[in-house]
């Protein structure tokens, strides 16, 4: 294990952010390892980046436009050489000794990713996340949600980290090129996760690196446009093209059923929109494919394990008949591993 001792705390700024300042401060105030804060001004209110501009250990980078999460992410990590890179919301606080932890976790040649124990601002025995569950037909959510913080003390793998605090190693970031600025946000942790898992390591969660983030789960037309477009975009590039063939009926019936979910609560047009998106960027999602797959070192089929076959957030509601739908879903999928 390599002893690593400087973190670039990574951050992008849009709007209000009422709350940086204190994200700012908290890992400012963190010991153990060196660190530098990059804040990517995406359109921050002004106030808001000139009461930590000047701050010791600070750089503010002005992206002169949105780039969008992903983006902005790849630009802040290009401006530092620390040794190790953390991802931390504007609305999230980490405790002192955070991002030593998340730093000894990434110090494993074996670990990909670690992601912090998520707690709930306003309840901080509470989890928000303790890394995200990824069904195998790409829906993600928090794991953990609303949960006591200590049922959740033990650490190991996760499907996929949180963006909202996490960390990898420079090196790692270099080697999987960071994020696909494609997404703009929302999903780019699990697509670099499962890259991650694809290419020999692990993303792992670690109980003691504790953040408290002012969360408050919303549902937008704009926003469910994004997290549809993007789950179907990971799908579309992460999966070799047997594994896309063999879930296909899967995934037709899921889109089925969200297309219907969308018509009744307003959001079709968006729904429609994202598949308009997707066919007019065929030939990059396909050259994104062909990069992705040379890429990789481990088949679907390993990959797979570290994904669930049922549907259980404890943030958004679910329909009545998800235990059918989960026993179904779990039979598929126990067909699909037949044949990889």
């Amino acid at each position: 294990m390599a002893h690593l001792d400087t973190a670039c705390v990574v951050m992008v700024a849009y709007g209000p952010q009422p709350d940086l300042n204190e994200a700012v401060r908290s890992a400012l105030a963190s010991t153990g390892v060196a660190i530098q804060v990059v804040i990517v001004d995406n359109g921050a209110e002004p106030a808001a980046i000139e009461a930590v501009r000047t701050l010791d250990g600070v750089t503010v980078l002005s992206a002169g436009d949105n780039l969008g999460f992903g983006a902005g992410c790849n630009l802040g990590v290009q401006s530092t050489d620390a040794e190790v890179v953390v991802l931390l919301n504007c609305d999230a606080a980490v405790r002192p000794d955070t991002i030593r932890a998340l730093v000894d976790a990434v110090s494993d040649p074996q670990v990909g990713i670690a992601t912090a124990s998520l707690r709930l601002a306003d309840d901080p025995e509470v989890i928000n996340s303790v890394g995200n569950p990824v069904h195998y037909l790409g829906l993600a959510w928090a794991g953990g949600y609303g949960e006591p913080a200590d049922r959740h003390t033990e650490a190991g793998p996760v499907s996929s980290a949180s963006g909202a605090c996490c960390a990898l190693t420079r090196a790692w970031w270099d080697e999987l090129g960071g994020f696909d600025a494609s997404y703009f946000a929302y999903h780019e942790d699990v697509e670099l996760s499962i890259r991650t898992w694809q290419r020999g390591r692990t993303v792992v969660y670690v109980p003691g690196a504790v953040a408290t983030h002012h969360y408050e789960f919303s549902r937008n037309p704009g926003k469910l446009y994004l997290l549809e477009r993007n789950r179907l975009m990971t799908l579309l590039t992460t999966y070799s093209g047997r594994t896309l063939g063999l879930l296909a009926p899967a995934l037709l019936g899921q889109e089925v059923g969200l297309l219907a979910m969308s018509a009744s609560q307003g959001w079709l047009g968006k729904k429609l929109a994202g598949y308009g998106w997707l066919l007019r960027h065929r030939r990059q999602l396909l050259d994104r494919h062909r990069q992705l797959q040379a890429e990789r070192s481990r088949p679907d089929r390993e990959v797979m394990q570290r994904f669930t076959a049922t549907l259980d957030p404890a943030n958004v509601p679910v329909p009545g008949a998800i235990t059918a739908v989960n026993a179904l879903s779990t039979t598929y999928r126990k067909l699909v591993n037949l044949w990889l």
